[in-house]
């Protein structure tokens, strides 16, 4: 029987390697059909900021078995960027990287594709895949657009996306996503639709290839230069609407759980037993805090709430009130400002109309605290603080002007 079980796991074993050579092969074979092209086009690619994205390789020559990507700001620029992890087997865990970070602490390589975190703004440009000696197979021109501005909609309100700007060369539109999964389940819930901007005209620059003809995103390299600056004014858009939708069937809590909550019930009272994840977290009074729910990308629907209470859009989106001390940004993070004692209670974050995690927050007073100029609180104090200077000091000059010209009319001499 031991031998028999031993041939087995050969026969196994085997057979993977031929499923793993029969998939390298399949790879190959994609790459046999698809031709490079003669002359280095662009693909044109959208995004929003604090997306992250994959630019797959799509045609190499069949010798080549590992790629070098570039990044150009613009074309024909002398400042290149070389992505390489030279073995193409770099991978990054996106949940430790920060916003801002350098690019080349944010892409990894997997299969000659490109994967980028976290991209912001300045990450536009084109990408272009080859070697390390210089080759160039595929490119793409990448535009990352801003979510600071972004535009919105609660349609429960009746209010409508921004109309299509018509020019004598040019129209600026917004395409929209699909709409997002209802961010609740059993309760009221929220779902967005992502607005980014593009524009049509027959005049775009031919080296650029996109998915409809004379269409392209708003800050692409393809938009003449003579139109952009009429055309990035248009910033993207998103509309948030209600939504019901029921919870899924949940099963019942592991053996292990409940083997030990009955052991326990014995003894005494039978413990609660919480059904996701809880983080307890220590915030100094004054301070401020920012809460990402686990796994959620800006694109996905996220829902937070505070107890029983639901911190909906409608009302915690930044934005929406310029006093905002708590609000919800555009890449789903939960942002608090000078935490204050009733801040403090269990914040719940939903995920694709899922709840998947809880944070109970506590408020603490620190007498003695250090503060630092890396502090929220301490560059608002000093923005606060400059800001009141200038004003009195234009307060100041002016009416010295004014008193100064009053004097000047009064002193000149009447004819």
């Amino acid at each position: 029987m031991a031998s028999a079980g031993l041939a087995g796991i050969v026969m196994v074993l085997g057979t993977a390697d031929v499923l793993h050579a029969f998939a390298l092969i399949e790879k190959e074979d994609i790459f046999k059909r698809t031709p490079c092209p003669a002359f280095l086009m662009f693909e044109n690619a959208a995004y929003l900021a604090d997306m992250s994205f994959e630019l797959p390789c799509n045609c190499k020559p069949e010798e080549i078995t590992s790629v070098v990507w570039y990044f150009q700001k613009n074309m024909g620029s002398q400042q290149t960027k070389v992505l390489t992890d030279f073995d193409g087997t770099l991978v990054v865990d996106s949940s430790h990287i920060k916003v801002g970070s350098d690019m080349l602490r944010r892409f990894s390589i997997r299969m000659f594709s490109l994967i980028v975190f976290r991209v912001q703004v300045e990450d536009s440009g084109h990408y272009i895949c080859g070697t390390k000696k210089g080759d160039f197979f595929y490119g793409y021109d990448v535009d990352v657009q801003p979510s600071k501005g972004i535009a919105v909609a609660f349609a429960d309100n009746d209010q409508h996306p921004q109309q299509d700007h018509k020019e004598t060369h040019f129209t600026v539109f917004t395409i929209f996503w699909d709409w997002t999964k209802c961010n609740r389940c059993d309760v009221r819930g929220e779902q967005r639709r992502i607005g980014l901007c593009y524009v049509r005209s027959p005049s775009l620059i031919r080296r650029y290839r996109t998915t409809t003809a004379d269409v392209a995103s708003c800050g692409s390299r393809s938009v003449p230069k003579r139109f952009r600056d009429a055309v990035q004014v248009r910033k993207p858009e998103v509309v948030i609407r209600s939504c019901m939708t029921p919870c899924r069937t949940k099963t019942s809590s592991n053996e292990g759980e409940a083997s030990i909550s009955n052991v326990i019930s014995k003894l005494g009272e039978k413990p609660w037993v919480s059904n996701v994840p809880i983080q307890f977290h220590k915030q100094s009074l004054g301070s401020a805090l920012i809460i990402a729910c686990p796994g959620a990308r800006p694109e996905h629907a996220v829902a937070w709430d505070k107890d029983s209470t639901r911190l909906y859009l409608t009302k915690f989106l930044v934005g929406v009130n310029k006093s905002m001390r708590v609000f919800i940004d555009h890449g789903n993070h939960l942002h608090i400002r000078f935490a204050q004692m009733n801040d403090k209670g269990m914040y719940s974050c939903w995920r694709e109309g899922q709840m998947v995690a809880g944070f109970r927050l506590s408020v603490v007073y620190e007498s003695r605290r250090k503060r630092t100029l890396d502090d929220p609180e301490t560059q608002y104090a000093v923005k606060t603080i400059l800001t009141s200077y200038v004003l009195i000091t234009l307060l100041f000059v002016t009416i010295h002007i004014v008193r100064c010209c009053l004097y000047a009319c009064r002193c000149t001499p009447v004819k």
